[in-house]
């Protein structure tokens, strides 16, 4: 029967992270130089990294190798298990096998270790029992332990599994580093992501294309409006002939009647904005957008390589591509 008594869930929420704070920090206090050397190998290896872990270990291993794959690192995982019947065959020689224990003592993982060992493969182990038979037969030893688990009966791991999973992280964070790993090389990994989308989809993709709104320098206030309203994005360049002149957005047109008595005697030239930003129709889409947060418009005109202006990119398009993705 629960003892729905206990105190209060918040408090009870808080206590359990700040246990689990105060571990991430004892750890984080005993980092040294073995965390390098783990690195290296991983960096120096020419296979992938296998993870091991049984239980709660191996979700965590899971997640591990799934943040190490999608960072530019190869990797995935096996369970020790399965190990057993068939999948050591996974496992190549020139492979580093990341073994995760929290006791340095789990059966299914030591059963690995002579198969490895065999093979020569280089060993690093997570792990909280820093003289365990684990740390005594691996290259490496990352110490993950924690003083106490969250749990109120210091027995579900909790905090001990939360240190595992940072140090995971760490690794995988450390080697974008040394790799130099690009937003452009998470988003090959990512390509069917929001954020990978965004990085690898061009401006020429998403941007509107002819016929585009456009008006001569000469046009009448009456022609500007109506080349606005059937062009329906809320602007209309100004163009002679092939060249660029400038942009009404219907921001022009307001600031015009604030402005003018009479606006029926204005033309095109005199309510644009001259020299209206461009980009390149080859630009990175996260780049463009940057760049319109940045300058803080609401439209950009798209040119090709010879400086023609070929369509236009506005703000709405961008959120719109956010929320379909």
């Amino acid at each position: 029967m629960s003892n729905h008594g206990a105190g209060d869930a918040s408090v009870i929420a808080q206590e359990t992270l700040d246990i689990e704070i105060e571990a991430l920090q004892r750890m984080r206090s005993r980092m040294d130089a073995r965390f390098n050397h783990a690195v290296e190998i991983v960096l120096t290896m020419k296979g992938r990294v296998v993870v091991v872990g049984m239980g709660k270990s191996g979700i965590i291993g899971q997640k591990i190798a799934a943040t190490l794959a999608s960072t530019g690192t190869p990797a995935f995982f096996v369970h020790p298990g399965e190990a057993f019947h068939g999948d050591l065959g996974m496992i190549r020689p020139v492979d580093v096998a990341l073994l995760i224990s929290n006791s340095g003592e789990t059966e299914e993982v030591l059963r690995i270790l002579p198969f490895l060992e065999h093979q020569q493969n280089q060993i690093i182990a997570l792990t909280g029992g820093m003289e365990s038979t684990l740390a005594q037969h691996s290259h490496v030893v990352l110490d993950v332990g924690a003083e106490r688990e969250a749990c109120k009966n210091n027995l579900a791991p909790t905090s001990s599994t939360t240190n595992t999973l940072a140090m995971g992280d760490a690794l995988a964070v450390a080697l974008t580093v040394k790799r130099d790993f690009q937003p452009e090389d998470f988003a090959r990994f990512h390509p069917g992501g929001s954020l990978g989308r965004r990085l690898l989809t061009r401006v020429c993709d998403v941007m509107h294309k002819g016929p585009l709104p456009v008006c001569l320098p000469e046009a009448s206030f009456r022609d500007v409006v109506t080349s606005i309203t059937d062009g329906r994005m809320g602007l209309t360049l100004v163009m002679d002939g092939q060249d660029l002149r400038g942009i009404i957005t219907d921001g022009d047109l307001r600031r015009a009647f604030e402005a003018q008595e009479d606006v029926n005697q204005l033309t095109a030239a005199q309510m644009m904005s001259p020299c209206p930003l461009t980009i390149d129709q080859h630009m990175r889409f996260a780049e463009a957008e940057a760049y319109m947060r940045d300058e803080e418009v609401r439209a950009l005109v798209v040119q090709d390589e010879e400086g023609q202006t070929i369509g236009v990119l506005q703000i709405y398009d961008i959120k719109n591509e956010e929320l379909s993705v």
